[in-house]
């Protein structure tokens, strides 16, 4: 698809933005609060937090850094990875969950698939 016809999602971004005014917090606390709870050292550094959240280029989070900006936003690693599944993979609101809610399915292009 061409850059130009494709719809540039940036809910990754907003959710940064927005959770962190919410919080009341600067970048630099962010940073500081911003540690992977699993013990793997990872950080999401000040650097990266501020082209996350103006929306520069930056590439896609690994889930140590997603469960470390968990951490520094106080949000649930579910609702970070829904964010970035929309902003890196175009995939927003494409969720297909089963009768018992016990498993869920991203599909990209969901609404084109028959019943």
């Amino acid at each position: 698809m061409h850059a130009m016809t494709e719809r540039m999602h940036t809910d990754f971004t907003d959710l940064v933005r927005e959770r962190r005014a919410e919080l009341g917090i600067s970048l630099r606390e962010l940073e500081e609060r911003s540690i992977d709870p699993e013990g793997s050292g990872v950080q999401a550094k000040f650097g990266w937090l501020s082209k996350a959240e103006n929306g520069k280029s930056i590439d896609t989070p690994s889930l140590a850094l997603l469960r470390a900006l968990g951490a520094g936003l106080r949000l649930p690693l579910p609702v970070l990875q829904e964010a970035v599944a929309a902003q890196f993979l175009g995939m927003a609101g494409q969720a297909l969950w089963s009768h018992d809610r016990s498993t869920r399915i991203l599909a990209a292009r969901i609404e084109e698939m028959t019943a």
